[in-house]
């Protein structure tokens, strides 16, 4: 026999910044009476103007640890650089079933990757999917340590072109 019980639902509060196609995938309760959630399109996280979108194909990295999720968003530097903001996380009070689909959506988005050595450091290449769009886009990730310079940015868009084109 089916249960009689409805579905539990985020709140309005966040529900109400969502596009209409947009739709949750989970979402966990925060200490402070917010939530953090994942949707199609990305997390929306909670901050002091009420929620934020980080959109998956800017989600550099995300974690789960002891009751925490800790998540770096990467802002895109003239279409080639993937340059990390510092990290943000918040203490899940009830995580429900948010930790395993926002590693689920990181790691679908995430299509194609490459590191290569570069005078003294190193680049991660990395292919994503951008929800809404077909393909993927190619960008750059500076490793730690390696230098931003003029002849690095060569480099980099040369090896941009050539995977952005196969």
């Amino acid at each position: 026999m089916r249960s009689l019980r409805r579905r539990e639902q985020p709140p309005q509060a966040l529900t109400m910044h969502l596009d209409k196609h947009e739709r949750v995938l989970s979402w966990a309760d925060v200490d402070d009476d917010t939530v953090v959630a994942a949707t199609s399109r990305g997390i929306w996280w909670p901050d002091a103007e009420g929620y934020r979108l980080i959109a998956w194909q800017y989600v550099d990295k995300a974690t789960w640890r002891d009751g925490w999720l800790r998540v770096i968003e990467a802002d895109v530097v003239d279409d080639e650089l993937l340059v990390d903001r510092p990290a943000v996380s918040v203490a899940l009070a009830t995580p429900r079933d948010l930790p395993p689909t926002v590693r689920k959506r990181v790691e679908a988005n995430i299509v194609g990757r490459e590191l290569l050595e570069f005078g003294g450091g190193a680049v991660r290449f990395v292919a994503r999917r951008r929800p809404g769009r077909d393909g993927v886009t190619w960008w750059a990730h500076l490793e730690p340590g390696t230098r931003d310079t003029d002849a690095l940015r060569s480099a980099v868009r040369a090896r941009l072109a050539i995977l952005r084109a196969g």
